[in-house]
């Protein structure tokens, strides 16, 4: 079938208005007006001004009102637990009108914050569109964080209450959060009024007297009396959620995510670029912590009347690399969304895709790939052994939702692996140099998009106007600088090479670490890569390559290592002076999966770093500094 993305992208761009006016259409609105965007609002303007919803009702009421009250909605699955549970739309609805009940009952009303810090359990979901029934912003923090972390955004969101669980549960181990919790309220300046913990069988924390409840319990009796929490309307430009990016130094960054907007864009984004109808299965495999949580486990397949999986688990450990092919084939997935480095591990486990063959996979159709690059490695070995569309698409926690993707709703495009494709509507997506002229076809550069963002994009930061214009759009005025160096050929593909922080000067030249990467992940013995640069006195920079074997590898690290050096001199040329390559066991990642380059990069020049607080394992930071020592580089 002949792909419509070019005709519709150019419908976008000759009437933006027009475009997202019929978008919005899929929207149930509890009242419009004729202004589609009001560009002497914000920072750049706001979509749908004056629109009246509610994000909950979009998500729930509609479909028990409009035919599928005993269609699952959420399903959970837990092979860390062993648990599995499934809701319906109206079962779901309960669930959530009688949290909604509690928060109510407790004081919490439109405009206030709650802070949400769970696993990957359905009451986080639920919590979330509780919040939202209410107009109460919520503000999702990665379960387990560590107390000052929890604290810094205790006092920047300034919460009115927090929802929790008792524990996390992870392979081996149980994670108390209640003790992190009492340690961040001490810790911060702001007090929450409140604190209502969901108790889970692993462990059963101790509470607050007068401040703290039994979440479950209070649920549980909302359920028995029947209560009945209609949604609250509120302004589309009102906020939904804070989501705080992860920055390894400093305050971090509150983006705020408005009502309307975001559904629009979500809503269209399922059919037209997930090709994703409604009562199918759609899996992210991501946490509700992160932003791909938010936008395609909590919001977009209930907007769009599908069935979303909540999964409790790793891809490979619990119990093993098939893991992810049992849940498509148990739970019928037609399509998952997951990490690159989710598929890296899978494939550094099963490189022939053994377990693969175990599982009946006749439901499933397409893998979407996003979070860091997808090195064409993964991708043609996803492709090999999955045998379907393997999308990598392209966004940020600012965007919520895909910049530059491959729209299989649409028609699939061409692949060309290592490239996410072309840019969705809304994102007029250019090249410009350092000093903000445009560059031509394949010319590396920064990655830019023409204001206004689209619906659904953030349109400031929590109580930051002027950081959010600072960090965003004062280097480039009139565009929003995505942080990312890459190249547009010349059919419109885009690549992303790198963060502009992981562009390297060698002796002049610059050179993009990802390109590198990808030569690197070519080796036959290679399961994934990292290259960062490292101060050198001549040349400015030089590239350092980390690799991370396949399993069953039994050759000389040594032998390897030149092979990866001679490797990378063929096809980049000696140019790249790529002299350093270093095996190790693992490499430092965040909870997301996103390898820590920056760090690393202070490791190897010796200057002092922060713990970043989303860091998987802190040890393997010391297996870094190690590696490079044993290497000659004095870290």
């Amino acid at each position: 079938m002949a792909s419509r993305y070019h005709d519709v992208y150019q419908g976008w761009h000759s009437d933006p208005m027009g475009f997202w006016k019929n978008a919005a259409s899929e929207i149930d609105w509890i009242s419009t007006t004729d202004k589609v965007f009001d560009p002497d609002q914000g920072q750049f303007g706001r979509w749908f001004p004056d629109w009246e919803c509610n994000t909950c009702y979009n998500c729930l009421d509609r479909h028990v009102e409009r035919g599928r009250p005993g269609q699952p909605a959420l399903i959970y699955d837990s092979p860390i637990t062993g648990a599995q549970a499934t809701y319906t739309y109206a079962e779901l609805l309960e669930e959530v009108e009688a949290l909604a009940a509690v928060l109510q009952d407790n004081g919490l009303e439109k405009g206030d914050r709650a802070i949400i810090y769970m696993p990957m359990i359905p009451q986080a979901v639920m919590a979330m569109l509780a919040c939202a029934r209410l107009g109460v912003i919520h503000s999702v923090v990665f379960g387990g964080f560590a107390a000052n972390e929890l604290a810094t955004r205790i006092n920047d969101a300034t919460p009115k209450t927090i929802i929790a669980a008792s524990c996390g549960i992870e392979p081996g181990r149980v994670i108390s959060y209640k003790p992190l919790i009492d340690d961040a309220i001490g810790l911060s300046t702001h007090k929450p009024d409140s604190v209502f913990v969901y108790q889970r069988e692993a462990e059963i924390a101790s509470l607050v007297e007068g401040r703290d409840h039994d979440l479950g319990k209070l649920m549980e009796d909302a359920v028995a009396a029947g209560r009945r929490v209609p949604p609250v309307p509120v302004k589309a430009t009102d906020p939904l959620y804070i989501l705080y990016t992860s920055g390894t130094t400093g305050q971090p960054k509150g983006v705020v995510r408005d009502n309307g907007g975001h559904m629009v864009a979500l809503k269209w984004s399922m059919s037209n670029l997930y090709d994703i109808q409604p009562g199918e299965v759609f899996w992210a495999a991501s946490d509700v912590g992160w932003v791909v949580g938010h936008s395609y486990i909590a919001y977009a397949p209930l907007l769009h009347g599908c069935t979303t999986i909540v999964f409790e688990g790793k891809p490979v450990g619990t119990p093993d690399a098939g893991t992810f092919w049992r849940v498509i084939s148990e739970h019928s997935v037609a399509s998952l969304f997951t990490a690159p480095t989710a598929f890296r591990a899978i494939r550094k486990e099963d490189p022939n895709g053994e377990l693969i063959k175990k599982y009946d996979l006749s439901t499933y159709r397409s893998l979407f790939l996003a979070g860091e690059r997808a090195d064409p490695e993964t991708v043609n070995w996803a492709i090999d052994q999955l045998q379907v569309p393997v999308i990598d698409h392209w966004w940020q926690t600012e965007t919520g939702w895909c910049i530059v993707g491959n729209p299989l709703g649409l028609g699939a495009l061409p692949v060309k692996p290592g490239s996410p494709t072309v840019p969705m509507p809304g994102y007029d997506v250019q090249i410009l140099d350092d000093a903000g002229h445009p560059l031509g076809p394949n010319t590396l550069g920064n990655i830019v998009v023409k204001l206004p963002l689209p619906p659904g994009a953030f349109p400031t930061l929590w109580n930051a106007d002027k950081r959010f214009h600072d960090a965003y759009l004062a280097e480039f005025p009139g565009y929003y600088k995505t942080a990312d160096a890459g190249v547009i050929d010349d059919d419109g593909y885009l690549s992303i090479m790198a963060r502009t922080d992981d562009i390297i000067n060698v002796a002049g030249h610059r050179l993009s670490t990802g390109g590198m990467e990808e030569v690197l992940a070519t080796h036959q013995d290679v399961a994934e890569c990292a290259v960062i640069g490292i101060a050198d006195k001549l040349k400015g920079q030089l590239p350092c390559g980390f690799v991370v074997l396949k399993a069953g590898v039994d050759r000389d690290h040594a032998d390897i290592e030149k092979e990866l050096i001679k490797l990378v001199r063929e096809k980049i040329g000696p140019v790249a002076a790529f002299k350093i390559a270093i095996t190790v066991d693992r490499l430092p990642k965040t909870r997301s999966g996103k390898i820590l380059r920056g760090t690393m990069r202070q490791i190897a020049d010796g200057e002092e770093y922060k713990m970043p607080a989303t860091i998987d394992d802190p040890a393997i930071l010391d297996e870094i500094t190690d590696a490079l020592k044993s290497h000659g580089i004095s870290a």
